[in-house]
């Protein structure tokens, strides 16, 4: 006998749909679950349910396949079939570790998990530590961002579905490689989302993408179920080694536990009977160290946060922008403040928000491994107007000099896909949307969201036009031509010596020593200096201390004296004392 389950509190009938027999009453049972057991619905049965009288099939919300898309039948699926073959994996912790964030659209030409597989001896070369997907959920069309996702449960069908999600993760696991998956908790895409049918999943309330889950209001119990189900899902099932929680600052909750910190405890049991490392990564624009700071402190214990004061205080160094909210940063004091304590803006004024904004992190007892920094990523490339990214306007020294502060500053530092040998492809937004209606809104929003910003409507790219999702793919045959293998080198370089030296992956933000002059910045790492010239002219840079070697420099032409360095322009050099 197969048990079908869904939970259904305020429906008065809900009938479970096969192929081929007639419909099966489902019982009621207690806090709104129903339940039938039917003869032969096996693994590979299609399903659906009907709720009340209403004869439309839904998918189920808690479906592990949807072969079909997001608006066909639920198809069973047994976990325990797949044939793992990393019994031996004992996992990758977050400290120490280089992230690489890759959507898996467009990572190859084939844009699937398996595709993915073939390019992964290109990882483990590169010295990539954890590799970070971008949502592989179920959402509406063939191709997407990945957070517009509607089935929190089930991969998405054309990337390769259950089974290609769980080859993917085996062939990382096989090459020492973990894997960190990206979930989207804070609302459900626009097209597809049945599982608000059966239960108060969503509030009245808005944020930026739709209506707000329900983590507080009645019924609010089962929806936090819903969420830890499915985190604990990907971490067992998929063998994941962590996930990125999607914009947590969205997802309102007043209960006195927070969500996060009931996800922090389930994860550490489960961490605990696996015997394996498992990792809680939020993305949260609050700057507020309670997100990471242990539950034992008065903290929600996640492991991580990314800090996008850490981009924006090196894009804009380097780039010179300063709209939106890029208009505090820029400065060398600006980045000194970064380096040394991780956020910015911490409980200091914010222009872009006309308030004070953040709370400051303890140095003394916060290490800085909990912050996830980045020159590049999905967002601040994506969201761009035409989704360039900083090789389209930063000279190859200016991107050597922010990938080398990058890697010796106190972070967990993560590259996004291509940047490591400087790629020349965009990474523009699409969308596939089968509704011409949706369609339309999308394009039409995009336009008029960038207008705002200056950039002219045709310049924007309509999101739904086929050409921006293949623009967005990466372009292999790059890493054949000179200019792109030199930076692609030099990447490999700066990974390999951030790991032979213990003093560059240092967490402890109060033993990172930053000065700054003139267009340059100097940051003691232990026996190591960092020296940067930001000057479109050589510059001679007095230290404190006498350099006993250069370990790595981004350019030729370093000349050492018995007190300084002269740095070429736009060049930076990593040296021993």
């Amino acid at each position: 006998m197969t048990e079908f389950t869904v939970w259904a509190p305020a429906a008065a009938r809900v009938r479970l749909r096969l192929p081929g027999v007639a419909d099966h009453d489902m019982r009621p049972g207690p806090r709104g679950w129903w339940r039938v057991e039917v003869p032969g619905a096996g693994p590979g049965t299609d399903y659906a349910f009907l709720l009340d009288d209403d004869d439309q099939a839904l998918p189920d919300p808690r479906s592990a396949w949807q072969p079909q898309g997001v608006h066909g039948p639920s198809r069973r699926y047994d976990h325990a079939a797949f044939g793992w073959t990393d019994q031996g994996w004992t996992g990758r912790q977050l400290p120490g570790s280089v992230l690489y964030e890759l959507h898996i659209g467009t990572f190859t030409p084939e844009g699937t998990f398996d595709a993915a597989i073939g390019r992964l001896d290109h990882l483990v070369d590169l010295g990539v530590d954890l590799v970070e997907l971008l949502p592989v959920n179920a959402f509406n069309g063939e191709h997407n961002w990945g957070y517009d996702g509607v089935c929190w449960y089930a991969p998405h069908e054309p990337y390769g579905g259950p089974d290609g999600l769980k080859r993917f993760v085996d062939a990382a696991h096989a090459k020492g490689l973990g894997v960190i998956l990206d979930v989207v908790y804070n609302h459900f895409g626009p097209s597809g989302a049945y599982a608000p049918r059966f239960a108060p999943y969503l509030t009245e309330q808005s944020n930026t993408w739709g209506r707000t889950v329900n983590l507080d209001g009645p019924h609010s119990d089962g929806v936090r179920r819903y969420i830890a189900d499915s985190v604990l899902m990907w971490l067992r099932d998929y063998h994941v080694d962590g996930l990125r929680l999607d914009a947590v600052h969205a997802m309102p909750d007043s209960r006195a536990t927070h969500l996060l910190e009931e996800l922090a405890t389930e994860v550490e049991a489960l961490s605990t009977h696996l015997g394996r490392p498992l990792s809680l990564i939020a993305e949260s624009d609050l700057n507020d160290p309670k997100l990471i700071t242990p539950r034992e402190g008065g903290g929600y214990g996640l492991h991580a946060q990314w800090n996008d004061d850490a981009h924006h205080a090196l894009h804009t160094l380097l780039t010179g922008e300063r709209q939106g909210y890029y208009g505090d940063f820029g400065s060398l004091e600006c980045l000194t403040d970064v380096l040394t304590g991780a956020f910015f803006h911490a409980g200091t004024w914010s222009s872009f928000r006309n308030r004070s904004h953040g709370r400051p992190v303890d140095r003394q007892r916060t290490p800085g491994h909990r912050f996830v920094a980045y020159l590049q990523n999905h967002d601040q490339i994506g969201n761009r107007a035409t989704g360039d990214r900083i090789s389209q306007t930063l000279s190859a020294g200016l991107q050597r000099v922010g990938a080398t502060l990058l890697m010796t500053a106190p972070f967990t530092p993560m590259l996004f896909m291509g940047e490591e040998w400087a790629a020349s492809t965009p990474w523009q937004f699409f969308t596939s949307h089968p509704e011409p209606e949706l369609a339309t809104a999308v394009a039409a929003g995009r336009r008029r969201e960038f207008a705002a910003h200056g950039w002219p409507p045709g310049d924007v790219p309509d999101p739904q036009d086929p050409q921006t999702f293949v623009r967005s793919r990466l372009d292999w045959a790059e890493l054949d031509k000179p200019e792109h293998r030199e930076m692609y080198d030099f990447y490999r370089r700066l990974i390999a010596l951030r790991k032979r030296r213990p003093d560059l992956s240092d967490p402890r933000l109060h033993h990172v020593d930053v000065r700054h002059g003139d267009q340059f910045l100097l940051m003691r790492r232990g026996g190591c200096l960092v020296v940067a010239n930001l000057a479109g002219k050589p510059q001679r840079i007095n230290l404190p201390g006498v350099v006993r070697r250069v370990l790595l420099a981004t350019s030729e032409g370093v000349t050492v004296m018995r007190d300084g360095i002269e740095l070429p322009p736009e060049s930076a050099a990593i040296v021993a004392l």
